[in-house]
């Protein structure tokens, strides 16, 4: 049987494999490394990026995917592959960020530094900081993590995604309200 069960093509039954996958099957890995390999690195290569880059993107972003698959609470929500492009767009939109900030500061001149930037996440940190728990874990789980709303319902012990949506836009409108005040108390440009 082995990998002969997965054809590569439309023959491939996508729960089996995240099934393997979760019990720790690396050739199901490759299977879907090289399924997917043309679409994620085009991606990459479709927005600014070398195949160098493409292929690192699409590496890193299975190894985030089997860590996730692999966690006792993780639910797929979506396709498989449509999620490990979600990952492989998150990991490019990030290394495009980190891009732009090294060739930012290689333009500034001490005269056109911009202290708006550390400065205004310093003052969203502090203010997360004031947030109540559950806030606070619901925006960074959402944000930082990059959780799915069911993942936070299901972490949280909320009754369903809707509960998380609402809680998460409260939440937001609480962390808006602290960044507003405290930006404006530091605004020392008025």
């Amino acid at each position: 049987m082995g990998l002969r069960v997965f054809k590569i093509g439309s023959g491939v039954d996508e729960t089996e494999l995240f099934a393997r996958i979760r019990k720790g099957d690396e050739k199901a890995l490759e299977v879907v490394y090289k399924k997917y390999y043309r679409m994620m690195t085009k991606m990459v290569i479709s927005n600014s990026g070398t195949e160098d880059e493409a292929r690192d993107v699409y590496q890193d972003a299975l190894v985030v995917f089997w860590q996730k698959a692999r966690s006792a609470d993780f639910v797929l929500t979506s396709k498989m592959s449509t999620y490990i492009y979600s990952i492989c767009q998150n990991l490019w939109r990030k290394e495009l960020d980190r891009k732009k900030r090294l060739t930012n500061e290689e333009k500034d001149s001490p005269e056109s530094i911009d202290m708006e930037k550390p400065e205004r996440e310093k003052i969203i940190a502090k203010c997360l900081e004031q947030l109540g728990e559950t806030c606070r874990k619901v925006l960074m789980y959402y944000y930082f993590d990059e959780m799915s709303m069911q993942e936070i319902a299901d972490k949280l012990g909320f009754a369903n995604t809707d509960t998380a949506k609402t809680k998460k836009y409260k939440c937001k409108q609480k962390l808006d309200e602290l960044v507003k005040k405290q930006y404006s108390a530091q605004d020392f440009l008025d």
